[in-house]
């Protein structure tokens, strides 16, 4: 049976029974309450021995006002820690992390990455300043302008075992972009799931025939065995891929479009990558020793 709250009318004529001299027996009968709950109402609201219904209400609303779960912004000591490490720059996956290791006896002093990006939104951090966050509270859904296309074969059907990373031979590729307008150039990487074997590629540009000319070049000197399947987005620089599984004896895998969590260890690996060469870096003036070497 659901609980009800002992409403403002019931309230008013608990205060005129007991006036009457009613028991509490007997007004519950009459309100359709159990006696405990109408004896724990007047007991916890009567102020010198006499109980008011005006006075019960307001101590119902501050009651109300304070039960429930007070959430992590009402821990002090671990919104200053977190609010701390978020003007240093760092990510709220690091804090996270790191408090692990800082209070590792403390069990109040947790928090998710989700429950600091949450209470940042909410202001409750750092007066909600997404400035601090590293891609500054941005959407990662940028408008595709190069086409799509719904061909090929779902990473829904990729093997389990790729997805467990049980053995080599399974890869992520995807493309490095220069600045838009000034430059074509752009790199072509390739990343090994299992061992995290980084290939990149300095390509003239993003063309579909240019992409399967570079990744034969990184690829096909590898046995069967270490190139069986290959993961990549839905980006047109990959339209070519019939080639590719035919050249290169293998099974190629498209991720859904905007998931690209699904090809983690590719998008990680692109990042490390952009520390070097930031957003917006033209990649025209680099030569592929220069690459190789970042690499």
């Amino acid at each position: 049976m659901s609980y009800k709250h002992i409403t403002t009318h019931e309230r008013c004529c608990i205060a005129n029974f007991i006036e009457l001299g009613w028991s509490l027996r007997k007004i519950a009968n009459h309100l359709g309450r159990n006696v405990s709950t109408i004896s724990r109402e007047v007991s916890r609201n009567r102020i010198n021995q006499s109980y008011n219904a005006a006075t019960a209400q307001e101590s119902y609303v501050i009651r109300r006002q304070n039960c429930g779960p007070k959430g992590k912004q009402a821990h002090r000591p671990l919104m200053i820690y977190v609010e701390k490490q978020l003007k240093k720059s760092w990510s709220p996956e690091q804090i996270s992390g790191r408090i692990l290791l800082d209070f590792p006896q403390d069990l109040k002093m947790r928090i998710s990455p989700k429950t600091i990006y949450r209470l940042i939104y909410k202001k409750h951090l750092v007066k909600g300043e997404v400035k601090v966050l590293r891609r500054k509270g941005k959407s990662l859904k940028p408008t595709e302008t190069r086409g799509k296309f719904n061909v090929g074969k779902s990473i829904k059907d990729r093997p389990e075992e790729v997805k467990k990373r049980e053995e080599v031979g399974h890869w992520e590729l995807d493309t490095v972009v220069s600045s838009r307008g000034q430059s074509k150039y752009c790199l072509a990487t390739f990343v090994e799931r299992k061992s995290r074997l980084l290939i990149a590629k300095l390509m003239p540009n993003r063309q579909s025939q240019t992409f399967n000319y570079y990744c034969k070049k990184a690829l096909q000197h590898f046995p069967h065995e270490l190139v069986r399947t290959l993961t990549v987005d839905r980006g047109k620089e990959f339209a070519g891929y019939r080639e590719l599984e035919a050249t290169l004896n293998t099974e190629i895998y498209f991720a859904d479009p905007y998931a690209s969590w699904q090809r983690g260890t590719n998008e990680n690996t692109n990042g490390l990558i952009r520390e070097f060469y930031p957003k917006k870096y033209n990649f025209s003036g680099i030569t592929q020793d220069d690459l190789n070497e970042i690499v």
